[in-house]
């Protein structure tokens, strides 16, 4: 059942645990979220970036909540870069779009924002901002500190743009880490104390357990999640690969003597083939996702 984000994440505040919010792109990858929520009762997030079909996304979610009714989804563009591409969004039927100008100077992040509020609002679609900004993972070292959300400045942040939720930068990165991630959780839980929204954590990957575990229990209502479910079903997927090939060089050498040239697949050698290969990969990216969504605490909470 497709339904608002914020109205998601108010219950996931009031009950303490988080979403998690998988990026998708695919027909792969919205299945599997679908199918991790389904087998664990729990909410899901489905969040799409612009630099994918967005209009792609949502015609396969509502596919997909045809046949998992029961999954409750909401459905959220992620990292909105323009105006433009947050009301594409809303007209493909995405139920939230996150307004991203975190590199922009305060005043320009609160103007072009509240205009995206006033036309998602008047559409019953939910707004998600960011206040400081989350960097990337290859440059932790030197970004880390460059952007720290304020909490002084994310209640007034709230408060002249209406937002359902906020994005914080707290000491996470997008992608993989160089170095260990250090969490701000004093940081975190002055703004749990001050801002009554939810409070969402991108760059979740690659963060870890504990990280995350203390993150919810301080405040965080959604986890956005992409390079450890990537990474999850790329091994699921090499192994697949690894495991079919050996079959068939095996075989190849018990019939003929030989083997073909490594990365090379006769079809007649062996079962590989591209399908089951795209479905090993979605089965690990899956399997990670039911990973966090116990973690955060939201399984049988749809």
């Amino acid at each position: 059942m497709l339904v608002s984000m914020r109205q998601m994440l108010d219950r996931a505040k009031a009950e303490k645990y988080a979403v998690a919010a998988p990026n998708t792109f695919n027909v792969e990858t919205v299945e599997a979220a679908f199918k991790a929520a389904s087998e664990l009762k729990s909410p899901v997030i489905i969040d799409c970036a612009g630099v994918h079909d967005i209009e792609l996304i949502a015609e396969l979610t509502r596919f997909f909540d045809k046949r998992y009714p029961e999954v409750a989804v909401a459905l959220n563009l992620d990292h909105g870069s323009t105006y433009e591409e947050a009301i594409r969004a809303i007209k493909a039927g995405f139920t939230s779009v996150m307004a991203d100008r975190s590199t922009l100077p305060y005043e320009y992040n609160v103007t072009q924002v509240k205009e995206i509020v006033q036309a998602a609002h008047a559409v019953g679609v939910s707004v998600e901002a960011e206040l400081g900004h989350v960097g990337m993972g290859y440059e932790y070292d030197k970004t880390r500190d460059g952007a720290l959300t304020d909490p002084d400045e994310a209640v007034r942040f709230v408060k002249e743009t209406d937002i359902d939720c906020l994005a914080v930068a707290v000491g996470t990165s997008h992608g993989s880490y160089k170095g260990e991630p250090r969490i701000e959780f004093d940081r975190l839980a002055a703004m749990h104390r001050k801002i009554n929204i939810p409070l969402v954590l991108h760059g979740g990957s690659g963060t870890g357990d504990d990280n995350l575990r203390r993150a919810v229990k301080t405040g965080i209502q959604k986890v956005n999640l992409f390079t450890d479910l990537s990474n999850r079903g790329i091994g699921f997927m090499r192994n697949y690969l690894v495991d079919m090939r050996s079959d068939a060089e095996a075989d190849a050498a018990a019939t003929a003597g030989s083997v073909e040239p490594a990365g090379e697949f006769d079809g007649n050698a062996g079962t590989i083939n591209l399908c089951d290969a795209f479905a090993e990969g979605a089965k690990g990216y899956k399997e990670a996702l039911k990973h966090y969504m116990v973690l955060f605490g939201s399984a049988g909470k749809a």
